[in-house]
């Protein structure tokens, strides 16, 4: 059987090693504690933070020990990694609250019972820091020098780094640190962004503890037209289904670029290398049916079985002109009164969120890009009545190829 290094250089998680033939040998020959931090800026983690996820996922399954290390502490800081900004800053409560949630989202990946995996908080450590002590036991082993030529760091110089921000580097090599007392902690993993961050950590346990630790980055995904992972028309893919509800879910991946499917199917699903390579392999038509099922198996990973086959029938509803499974797809309501006294097509598209202003969706329409029901909508005068209703007391309503919802009457 592969170690858990090979299995993730397979799949295309690793970029950047500290020592190779040392991680490699410490996958082979121990049970490695490692872990990964995820910031709680908002309510939910989403699609960007899946990598890290499927990282320390197939980690476990290899038989080493996860921890998720939930930033309670550094997220009252502020990361600068990849932003020319400062920020916004969360108060206490709204961090905590943001990590109940991704507690339960992180536990549909990993397995935190009986100790095969670690769920922690550096508030724990970081909330409670003297700051003079803190100060005297870690600021002496950072270069400001060696510091400022990290990316991150270089690029907020730019437009202005606070000293709020410049202490985040040290947190995190801190967190490292702390790791490695209290749960034997040896190896960090992290996006490519974060290795500046990450080789800090390890440098200050080789200092302070006169001990080894190891470091392993991801590459940035980005996809073939070259836009970020995850990024879509109506913003961020959110692992939470009130955020992104799983018909959405699924329809971000199924349309995804035929050049990216094998690359998304290694990543983000536990499908043998070998059967990934096959579908990755198909082409004209036959990729739609490697694009369908990377759909189906991302969606059941991050939304389970039941939302995962909802989310195939209600697309295969839309998309093939029928009505069995169409309660899957996206719903809004409207009153009754309105759709009596009539409602404009522009007005009927803005509501449905499927357009952010009149003026967005005037132009949607002018261009041929909307439809009701089958039928493309040609004028913005349009009206629509009860009688438009079909015969399950519905209006399908698509943008474009990919975006539909279903409006009922109540």
């Amino acid at each position: 059987m592969p170690s858990a290094f090979e299995i993730l250089k397979e799949r295309g998680f690793v970029s950047q090693v500290t020592d190779e033939e040392a991680v490699k040998g410490a996958f082979e020959d121990e049970v490695v504690t490692c872990y990964i931090g995820f910031d709680p800026t908002a309510s939910s983690l989403h699609v960007g933070h899946l990598v890290q996820i499927m990282t320390l996922a197939h980690i476990q399954r290899c038989g080493h020990r996860p921890i998720a290390l939930v930033g309670g502490g550094t997220a009252m800081i502020s990361d600068p990694s990849g932003k020319d900004e400062l920020r916004p800053l969360l108060t206490m409560e709204a961090i905590d609250l943001n990590i109940n949630r991704i507690k339960s989202q992180l536990s549909r990946y990993l397995d935190f019972d009986n100790g095969k995996g670690l769920l922690v908080n550096n508030a724990e450590w970081l909330r409670t820091l003297n700051y003079i002590s803190f100060i005297r036991e870690i600021g002496e082993h950072f270069s400001v020098n060696r510091m400022l030529t990290a990316e991150a760091y270089k690029l907020r110089m730019e437009t202005g780094l606070t000293f709020l921000e410049f202490n985040y580097q040290i947190l995190q090599a801190y967190d490292f640190l702390m790791l490695f007392r209290k749960y034997g902690c040896t190896m960090q993993l992290g996006g490519d962004d974060q290795w500046g961050n990450i080789v800090a950590g390890v440098d200050l346990i080789r200092r302070k503890e006169r001990a080894s630790a190891q470091a392993v980055t991801s590459p940035l995904l980005t996809l073939s037209d070259g836009k970020k992972m995850g990024k879509t028309l109506a913003g961020a893919l959110w692992l939470d289904p009130e955020m992104t509800s799983p018909y959405d879910y699924y329809q971000y991946w199924i349309n995804v670029d035929d050049r990216d499917v094998e690359g998304l199917l290694s990543r983000f699903t536990f499908l043998p290398m070998e059967e990934i390579r096959e579908l990755g392999g198909l082409k004209g038509d036959k990729i739609r049916s490697a694009k369908a099922i990377l759909a189906y198996e991302a969606t059941k990973l991050t939304h389970g079985e039941v939302a995962a086959e909802k989310a195939k029938h209600g697309a295969q509803s839309v998309f093939s002109g029928t009505r069995d499974g169409g309660e899957n797809v996206p719903t809004s309501v409207i009153q009754r009164e309105r759709l009596e006294s009539g409602i404009n097509i522009v007005e009927l598209f803005v509501d449905a969120k499927l357009g952010d202003s009149k003026s967005q969706v005037r132009r949607l329409i002018i261009q041929g890009g909307a439809s009701v029901n089958g039928e493309r909508v040609v004028s913005i005068t349009r009206t629509f009545y009860p009688e438009d209703l079909d015969e399950s007391g519905t209006l399908i309503l698509r943008a474009g190829k990919k975006r539909v919802q279903r409006v009922k009457v109540s």
